[in-house]
C-alpha cells in the first residue's frame, strides 16, 4: 500500500502547482512561476497490459506563455528500475502532448535523493540516444525554514520542508514556525489549514516529528475552530484522560489504551474526509458517507483523505473510478 508520507511529498504540488517553481529555486533552476495549473490523468497505462503510473502529473501554463509537464514522483527507496520507467514517463508524456515535460523526484532520505540525482544515459556510450537527468528536491536541496514570518509567507514550502526534514534535529522548529503561520490565518482559510495540517502529519510518516506535529496540534489550535482540530483536541484531551486513569493498572492495559487511541485517530480521520468533500462540493451519497465513517484503518483513510484533495466524486476516492 502507498504510504501517506510518500502521498504527501507529491500531492503538496497539486495543492499549490507554483510551489515547484519556488522550491526548486534552491537546485539553482530557474522556472517561471505558472499562472494556472491543470491536473492531468496520472494513468500513462497503454493498451497493451502493462501498467505505469506517474505519481502527479500538471500541465504548467507561464506568465511569458510558455507552457510544459510537470510530473512529481515521490521516491522513498532506491529502485534500479525506476530511470527506466522515468524515461518511459518523459517519452510518453512528450508524444501525448507534444509539451515538453519535465521530471521532479522529491525524496525525504539523502541518499536517495543522491541516487536520484544521477544523470542516466540511455544508448551506447559512445552515442547515448536519450539521457534522464531528473531535478531532485531532498534535505539538502531544499532549506530549513524555522521562522514563524518565513513561514507565514510560503506555508506549502514549510510543509515541503517539514516533510524532507522529518528526521532532522530541525523538524521541531519547522514545526513550530509552521503552527505559528497557520494560526494567523484568517477565518475563510479554514479549509485550506486543514489541509495544509493533514498534509503536514502525511508528510511525516511515523516518525517522532509526526507525534510532535499532533501534540502541537492538539495544545496549540485553540484559535481553529475547524472540526479537524477541534478533533485533533478532543482527541489529545481524551488520551491523557485515558491514562490518568490507567495510570498504576496492570500493563496489560496499555493494549486497550492504544487501540482506543488509534481508533479515536480513524474517527478523526474519517471526519476529516468528510468534512474536506463537503468543502469541495463534492456529492457523497449516505452509503458513501457510511464507508468513510465506518472506517478504522489508518492506512486506508490516509489514502482517501488524499486523493479527496482532488476528487470529483466519492468514487475517485475510493479508488474505483479507475
Amino acid at each position: 500500500m502507498v504510504s501517506s508520507s510518500h502521498e504527501a511529498l507529491h500531492r503538496i504540488f497539486q495543492e499549490d502547482p507554483a510551489l515547484f517553481a519556488r522550491a526548486v529555486k534552491a537546485l539553482g533552476v530557474s522556472f517561471a512561476e505558472p499562472v494556472s495549473a491543470v491536473p492531468l490523468t496520472t494513468d500513462l497505462t497503454e493498451t497493451r497490459p502493462v501498467e505505469r503510473r506517474v505519481d502527479t502529473l500538471l500541465r504548467m501554463e507561464t506568465g511569458d506563455n510558455g507552457s510544459f509537464l510537470l510530473a512529481v514522483e515521490s521516491q522513498g527507496k532506491q529502485d534500479r528500475d525506476k530511470p527506466a520507467s522515468w524515461a518511459y514517463y518523459l517519452s510518453h508524456l512528450h508524444a501525448k502532448y507534444r509539451l515538453p515535460p519535465v521530471l521532479l523526484v522529491v525524496c525525504a532520505d539523502r541518499r536517495t535523493a543522491a541516487w536520484a540525482a544521477r544523470q542516466v544515459d540511455i544508448g551506447p556510450p559512445q552515442w547515448p540516444s536519450l539521457t534522464v537527468r531528473p531535478l531532485v528536491l531532498g534535505p539538502d536541496q531544499l532549506p530549513v525554514i524555522d521562522s514563524a514570518d518565513e513561514a507565514a509567507r510560503d506555508i506549502p514550502l514549510t510543509v515541503l520542508s517539514a516533510a524532507l526534514h522529518r528526521r532532522d534535529p530541525d523538524a521541531d522548529a519547522i514545526l513550530k514556525a509552521l503552527a505559528s503561520a497557520l494560526k494567523g490565518l484568517s477565518a475563510d482559510d479554514e479549509n485550506t489549514a486543514s489541509i495544509f495540517i493533514e498534509l503536514t502529519e502525511q508528510g511525516l510518516g511515523k516518525t517522532p516529528a509526526a507525534e510532535l506535529w499532533r501534540q502541537i496540534m492538539a495544545a496549540d489550535l485553540s484559535f481553529f475552530q475547524s472540526e479537524t482540530a477541534q478533533n485533533l483536541r478532543a482527541e489529545g484531551r481524551e488520551e491523557g484522560r485515558a491514562e490518568g486513569r490507567e495510570e498504576g493498572r496492570a500493563e496489560g492495559r496499555e493494549e486497550g489504551r492504544a487501540e482506543g487511541r488509534e481508533e479515536g485517530r480513524a474517527k478523526g480521520r474519517a471526519e476529516a474526509i468528510l468534512l474536506l468533500l463537503e468543502r469541495r462540493g463534492v456529492v457523497v451519497s449516505e452509503g458513501e458517507r457510511a464507508r468513510i465513517a465506518g472506517c478504522r484503518d489508518l492506512d486506508v483513510l490516509e489514502v482517501w483523505f488524499s486523493r479527496a484533495i482532488t476528487a470529483s466524486s466519492a468514487a475517485d476516492v475510493f479508488g474505483e473510478a479507475e
